[in-house]
């Protein structure tokens, strides 16, 4: 697998690019349409997008005369990882709590 030229949590940190991974997770867009969505030029969209495919959120497929955008679940895999993290910490956190206070409640 190609590693991420971006930092994936760099690449999320603007809101920008969080709308275009929710318009992408609808369809696969052209980068025309995507910029139809925004009230920026064609180039600052253009940007973002480049932000995006270097951090593996998207790839860029030519169809014809036009570049299609597609969402990439490898893109997401470290963010995932990250957040799985911390839902094993709180969950045994949690667990811990709740077995104490179980235990208070039995005596």
């Amino acid at each position: 697998m190609k590693q991420a030229l971006t930092d994936p949590f760099q690449a999320i940190a603007d809101p920008s690019r969080r709308q275009i991974l929710q318009l992408l997770s609808k369809d696969s867009l052209t980068i025309n349409t995507l910029a139809e969505n925004f009230d920026m030029s064609r180039p600052a969209v253009s940007k973002h997008i480049k932000i995006l495919h270097s951090a593996g959120f998207i790839a860029i497929e030519d169809i014809g005369r036009e570049r299609y955008c597609i969402l990439r679940q490898e893109g997401f895999h470290e963010l995932q990882g990250w957040i799985d993290h911390f839902d094993k910490f709180w969950n045994t956190k949690l667990k811990k709590l709740e077995d104490l206070l179980n235990k208070k409640a039995g005596k």
